[in-house]
């Protein structure tokens, strides 16, 4: 695999901003070990990124990744070992997990991402099972991916304050792999067991305009760590409250948030000569799945919407009704690959950077949103050299994440900023901005 093509008008403001990352790495990753020792980083997480080429940022961070199943299968030493210190840091005793997924009986690719969960937290040592919240699992049953492989599931018991399988399988981790888009169930509620992600985590008080504002403050440290102009690395975002789109309530409040918004773009356009047009993304505050959410280029787009524009951002997962909406600056994705617009999407576990892949969407412009239907998932990196092998900078570009050590320290040449490794080493760094985010953003909210 090779990266993605970035267009060639902003190519070299792309390695510009790549070469000052990876001058700095070692600044950068006393920086980040400075972090996690004072804040705990979330079990996993995964982060959209958006790379305009001026600009790289996280527009999105998921508590609850789903798709490990399409992570590229030689990360599984790499991800073993980050569950282990995410396991050891929660439970020190802890010799098996939990697992409690979403209600996807019948999406196999789902349920192909809860076997490679399950496979990495094996790997790492952990005896693992699935404790199901699903009505319909009342026994335990067998379901098959759609690799062919086989999970079971089994109904999810409690018993005063402890939750369990039918065999009393109940271990000290329980780990969500469930946003909890429909609320915390009560089996859940005040239990004895460590639940990580923890259960404010999840979509029924989660709010996505608080983990922006909690990257607001990661970014400007980390800008001035760098003196680089955080706006490079940092979307501008409103939040909108008050809104039933069905009935057009807030719609004159939301317009006026996307003109403010688009007036700010660009006055940052004019100032760094940049001739592209402002365009906004309005989302769902809370929810998942990339629904509920519109690109915008004029505040009129978001007057008198159609029935099936109001439909589609009404509602989100799970029936959740959408009353907030974050406005986020809308950021080109000029990178493609095979010609079609990419993205990154990088995840981690603990503190550490375990894989990611290409969401890659050939019906989409480069400033729509990928996460839609008819994307496909490209993984990172396809041939990985055996660990610890001699090798020279050509070899080493072709390591890309499994270059990571314990301390997270990739293998990088500032001098040579358009290798593979490189550019996803940067990538890392963004994701890893957004992971401290979140880190701050559920200590504020627990």
């Amino acid at each position: 695999m090779s990266l993605p093509v970035m267009s060639g008008a902003y190519l070299a403001q792309l390695k510009a901003f790549e070469k000052t990352i990876l001058s700095n790495q070692t600044k950068i990753e006393a920086w980040f070990r400075r972090q996690w020792a004072v804040h705990r980083p979330p079990f996993y997480g995964s982060v959209d990124i958006r790379n305009a080429g001026y600009k790289m940022a996280s527009i999105d961070m998921n508590l609850f990744p789903g798709g490990f199943n399409n992570l590229n299968p030689n990360f599984i030493q790499l991800a073993a070992h980050a569950a282990q210190n995410a396991v050891e840091r929660a439970c020190p005793q802890a010799k098996s997990v939990l697992i409690v997924p979403e209600n996807h009986t019948r999406n196999t690719f789902y349920l192909q991402n809860v076997y490679a969960l399950s496979n990495i937290l094996r790997t790492a040592g952990f005896e693992v099972r699935l404790g199901s919240l699903n009505p319909e699992i009342t026994e335990p049953t067998e379901l098959e991916t759609a690799s062919g492989d086989k999970v079971l599931l089994e109904p999810l018991l409690r018993t005063r304050e402890r939750v369990h399988l039918a065999d009393g399988f109940s271990p000290c981790l329980v780990l969500l792999n469930n946003d909890l888009s429909g609320g915390v169930p009560e089996v859940l509620q005040g239990i004895a067991q460590t639940v990580l992600p923890p259960l404010h985590g999840g979509w029924t008080t989660r709010r996505k305009t608080a983990h922006f504002a909690a990257y607001d403050r990661v970014a400007a440290e980390f800008a001035e760590l760098l003196d680089i102009d955080v706006w490079q690395i940092n979307p501008y975002f409103e939040q909108i409250g008050g809104l039933d789109f069905q009935e057009r309530e807030g719609e004159d409040a939301l317009a006026a948030a996307v003109e403010r918004m688009l007036a700010k773009i660009q006055a940052k356009y004019d100032e760094k000569g940049i001739t592209d047009q402002p365009f906004v993304i309005v989302k769902a505050d809370a929810g998942t799945y990339g629904m509920g959410v519109m690109s915008v280029k004029s505040a009129d787009e978001v007057r008198g919407l159609n029935r099936k524009n109001r439909n589609k951002m009404a509602k989100v997962k799970e029936g959740l009704e959408v009353s907030e909406v974050i406005v986020q600056e809308g950021i080109y994705t000029y990178e493609t690959l095979g010609g079609a617009v990419s993205e990154p999407v990088v995840y981690m576990m603990d503190r550490f950077v375990v894989g990611g892949f290409f969401r890659v969407h050939e019906g989409r412009a480069n400033d729509e949103n990928l996460n839609a239907g008819g994307m496909v998932f490209v993984p990172l990196n396809q041939a990985i050299p055996v660990a610890g092998a001699e090798e020279g900078g050509e070899e080493r570009c072709k390591r890309v994440f499994a270059q990571w050590n314990s301390l997270g320290v990739p293998q990088t040449d500032a001098d040579n900023p358009d290798c593979e490794c490189n550019r996803l080493y940067v990538y890392g760094v963004m994701a890893r901005l957004s992971l401290l985010a979140a880190s701050l953003e559920l200590a504020a909210a627990g």
